[in-house]
């Protein structure tokens, strides 16, 4: 057994003098750089996908922002009701998506002094493409409520 060692390390020794290394090392650094690309992709895409939702959310919040400001006026004027006209509104905040080139929805509820907004939008991948997944479907929403007096 001691003898089939030193064999073991005499042509090792050999090997590494004629310097023939078959490089072992190859296939550790090819799949270790498949790992880092990978890990890549998901930190590029990942962040790229929550910057769109954050984006997503903050036109939300504007167009809900404008949506709000369609006040229904004969009603307000009176003193009677302090609400949004609702096709206005809804008018408003399609139109400032549009303007964005998003879509969403909006819904008016309680009696036109609630307002829900959601943007619907997509993130174009660079990574997750080599896998088949080109895009990432994001969403944001956001809530307005109308106030009739101050602090209320």
């Amino acid at each position: 057994m001691t003898d089939t060692i030193a064999r073991r390390f005499a042509r090792l020794r050999d090997r590494i003098r004629r310097g023939a290394d078959q490089g072992s090392l190859s296939p550790f650094y090819a799949l270790s750089a498949v790992g880092i690309i990978m890990i890549m992709g998901l930190l590029v895409d990942g962040g790229g996908a929550l910057n769109a939702t954050n984006r997503a959310t903050g036109l939300a919040q504007e167009a809900a922002r404008a949506a709000g400001q369609q006040l229904n006026i004969p009603a307000a004027v009176e003193g009677t009701d302090i609400t949004v006209d609702p096709d206005a509104a809804v008018a408003a905040a399609q139109d400032y998506l549009a303007a964005q080139n998003v879509t969403g929805s909006v819904t008016i509820t309680d009696g036109g002094q609630r307002l829900e907004v959601t943007v619907h939008d997509t993130y174009n991948t660079f990574f997750a493409q080599f896998v088949g997944k080109s895009t990432i479907s994001v969403s944001g929403t956001a809530h307005a409520r109308l106030h009739t007096q101050a602090g209320g």
